[in-house]
């Protein structure tokens, strides 16, 4: 009786290894885009992602104080052009903690919303609309203002109502729900 006991227990144990070793996480066998030193996951949403790049606090810090984290945790899908902690610090000074103050929350969300496209847009689909439009290409932000794409040099440019340019640095940064295109300036509404 002993003998079965131990018998079973080690069949069980030997089958929770078993199940371990096999039972990796999805997100393993995922082809993954580093940023900002962290892997970014397609089977994780924007958020999910965001939150792991060193490239991307100040982005993140926004986000949380705009209130968009659920929004852009949500179902999308959403193109987000995501500037890194070095486009933020090519505004001017202040700027950045203004805009972070509760009461410029208004300003804030405006800003950041000015830096999302419904739906899913590849760099692939940002060229051929730029294709199909003569060069350029309008995308109607969330935020309700048009953002203009371009292609120049080989890279997908992306201007603002201001005249303001931003360069994708690193492109189709896949998400659960939608797409990241990492960029080096932030991006102003008019």
């Amino acid at each position: 009786m002993k003998f079965a006991k131990y018998a079973l227990s080690g069949v069980a144990a030997a089958g929770l290894v078993f199940a371990a070793l096999t039972a990796a996480p999805t997100f393993a066998k995922e082809a993954t885009v580093m940023v900002g030193g962290a892997p970014m996951f397609p089977s994780k949403n924007i958020i999910q992602n965001a939150v792991n790049s060193k490239d991307h606090t100040t982005l993140v810090a926004a986000v949380k104080a705009a209130d968009l984290v659920d929004t852009l945790s949500g179902k999308g899908p959403f193109t987000v052009f995501a500037p890194t902690n070095d486009a933020f610090a090519k505004l001017p000074a202040g700027t950045v903690d203004t805009l972070l103050k509760p009461e410029n929350k208004g300003q804030l969300t405006q800003v950041l919303t000015y830096h999302v496209v419904p739906g899913r847009l590849t760099a692939k689909d940002l060229m051929a609309a730029a294709e199909k439009g003569g060069g350029k290409a309008m995308l109607k932000t969330v935020e309700g203002e048009d953002l203009t794409v371009e292609i120049k040099d080989g890279a997908i440019w992306v201007w603002d109502a201001k005249g303001g340019t931003a360069k994708i640095t690193i492109k189709n940064v896949m998400q659960s729900n939608g797409v990241i295109h990492v960029i080096d300036t932030v991006l102003l509404p008019s």
